[in-house]
């Protein structure tokens, strides 16, 4: 009993079938965690974004009030003895509390000596007596080692919490000391980071800004002068809370931490405890005036960014749970993405295995067709380069040809005509006197004779200009000069000093690229000033055309029916050369040629020779 066997694409179908399964699941894995991986990039620097925003808004309320700090100095240097009225009135036209509701207070200290001591203290506690406030208990008084004291005289507003202030010494603690008197040497603001608890609880910090004030009228350049010139400091007082208030409201989502903290540390004093470094946290209560951190770090975006607070450095640390700036397409998107990863990849697998046979099929169908394009592509570059020699046997027939005719010209018409005006000139000669009006007529024939021998010239010269034969560098010379003469525009020719040797064909090639270029600048360019270089560079010569005039069109280059510039192109392709042009509305336009050089042997042949010699007799 015999059992025939399955065909061979049976036998493979269940292996193909799981190969096809497990791409498709792969795909559909890998796309579900390169889009939560998208969503969580996205998330994170859209939070960041949110978080730089809120950067830029407290540095812009610092800003603001180093801006307020700076015109309470303004006052006090301007006119330094003004009075607690005027101070008053000054703050009361800033009205902080609605313009700057994080200033609390705005206050001006004196810098005096140790004999001045007394006075101040006299005249501040007639002031606190005259407001009510009861007067400190110790009097100023000198501290040996110390030659200078800060007093607080004005303060603004004055309330019986802020007049409890008045005849406070700011240089009492060593650090505020020391940092203001590096602020009064280099004319900065003065942030020394002490705090002061506004009220009891987290987040009452408050912090202080001060601005050296210097005498009106002296120099203030060098350490020396701005001290001799220091007075003073005005200064401002402001609650952190306030200044960061409204910070959170602007975020999009709910539920942002911030913390502000302050890496720049503050020496204790003697028998003080250190400060935290934490100026502000979001989440601080009375209850929990430190919050515990997150106890899954993982599922919580964060963003640490720099403040500067003058001279002392900030960090703005902001958190969010992950999930409160997901949407709900956030959170299903991934799943899409695997199921259409998944079936996307089934349905192609399928299609793979169909189209498969096909393949191979269009693969030698493309091989054929791709040897046919080869084919055609070699037999029209073997037809280009046909027509390329055409068109260069075709030049080089015309420009022999010319030649041809215009020494021909030359030889029989020419010299006939210069016969006749020898022959019209002895009857001229020989009828002066005797015959007037034969004598008029003879004159008169001689002119017309003058006058139809140059235009014989000039025919000769636009058919094939005879300076060609004494060589390129005279050839070019004489465009040169009869494009100036012609079109009164002013040209510069700038050459080597050797003269450049080059075949008949070469040398007339580059005379009609020249003489082409030149009357494109005539007919176009509206230019005042054009300039020729010729240049040698080893066995290559270069030609440069440039002119200052309005430069090219966009699209005239190819334009139909304008062949210059490709009968230019053209013959420099013919000689070997390169061809290069730039033109813009300011720069005019630019052509560059450079063309190989075929040297001639030393020694000039017999036709050289005979066309140097009809060159010559040919101009004189």
């Amino acid at each position: 009993m015999s059992s025939r066997r399955p065909p061979a694409h049976m036998v493979a179908l269940p292996t193909t079938l799981l190969t096809g399964a497990l791409l498709s699941v792969t795909i559909g894995i890998g796309l579900y965690l390169a889009t939560a991986e998208a969503i969580e990039s996205d998330t994170k620097t859209r939070f960041r974004a949110m978080a730089r925003a809120a950067q830029y808004t407290i540095d812009a309320r610092i800003k603001s009030y180093s801006d307020v700090l700076r015109g309470a100095a303004g006052l006090f240097r301007v006119h330094p003895d003004a009075s607690a009225d005027d101070f008053r009135h000054y703050v009361e036209q800033l009205d902080t509390r609605r313009n700057f509701p994080g200033i609390e207070v705005m206050n001006y200290a004196r810098t005096v000596g140790p004999h001045e001591l007394a006075a101040v203290d006299a005249e501040l506690r007639r002031r606190l007596r005259q407001h009510g406030v009861p007067e400190p208990s110790e009097r100023l008084r000198p501290v040996p080692g110390r030659d200078s004291y800060t007093i607080i005289t004005y303060m603004e507003p004055a309330t019986p919490q802020t007049l409890d202030k008045l005849d406070l010494d700011l240089e009492a603690r060593s650090y505020a000391r020391r940092t203001a008197g590096e602020a009064r040497d280099n004319n900065t603001i003065a942030a020394s980071g002490i705090r002061v608890s506004m009220l009891p609880g987290p987040n009452q910090n408050g912090l202080a800004m001060r601005l050296p004030v210097y005498r009106s009228g002296l120099p203030i350049r060098t350490v020396a002068e701005r001290r001799a010139a220091y007075v003073g400091s005005a200064g401002i007082g402001f609650g952190v809370t306030k200044l960061v208030s409204g910070v959170l409201d602007e975020f999009p989502v709910k539920g942002v931490r911030l913390v502000l903290n302050d890496l720049t540390e503050v020496p204790a004093e003697p028998g003080q405890a250190r400060t935290s470094a934490i100026l502000y946290d979001s989440h601080a209560t009375v209850k929990t005036p430190f919050p515990p951190p997150v106890a899954d770090p993982a599922n919580l975006l964060q963003a640490s960014l720099p403040i500067e607070f003058n001279q002392r450095q900030w960090r703005a640390d902001f958190s969010i749970a992950k999930p409160a700036l997901y949407t709900r397409f956030d959170l299903y998107y991934p799943w899409m993405a695997a199921l259409a990863g998944t079936l996307s990849t089934a349905l192609l697998y399928a299609l793979f295995q169909t189209m498969a046979s096909s393949r191979r099929s269009a693969l030698r169908i493309a091989e054929d067709m791709t040897r046919e394009l080869r084919s055609s592509q070699a037999k029209l570059q073997a037809t280009n380069e046909k027509l390329r020699q055409l068109a260069a046997h075709a030049e080089q027939i015309k420009e022999g040809e010319r030649k041809r005719i215009a020494r021909e010209i030359h030889d029989d018409l020419a010299q006939n005509l210069l016969a006749l005006k020898i022959e019209a000139e002895i009857l001229s000669s020989r009828t002066r006197g005797k015959h007037g009006r034969l004598h008029e007529r003879a004159a008169a024939t001689v002119r017309q004779i003058d006058t139809t021998i140059r235009s014989v010239r000039q025919i000769i010269n636009d058919l094939r200009p005879n300076v060609l034969d004494l060589g390129l560098n005279a050839a070019v010379d004489w465009q040169v000069a009869d494009f100036e003469r012609r079109t009164g525009i002013a040209c510069e020719l700038v050459e080597d000093e050797a003269e450049h040797h080059l075949d008949d064909h070469c040398a007339t090639a580059l005379f009609r690229i020249l003489q082409e270029s030149l009357n494109n600048v005539a007919r176009h360019a509206r230019a005042s000033k054009v300039r020729i270089d010729l240049h040698q560079h080893a066995d290559m010569l270069t030609m440069t055309i440039r002119d200052n005039g309005m430069g090219m069109q966009p699209g005239s280059r190819y334009r139909n029916g304008s062949f210059g510039l490709v009968g230019i192109e053209e013959r420099v392709n013919i000689l070997g050369g390169s061809f290069s042009i730039s033109s813009g509305p300011d720069t005019g336009t630019t052509i560059v040629v450079t063309i190989p050089m075929n040297e001639h042997a030393p020694g000039a042949s017999a036709n050289e020779a005979r066309d140097r010699d009809y060159a010559l007799s040919a101009m004189a």
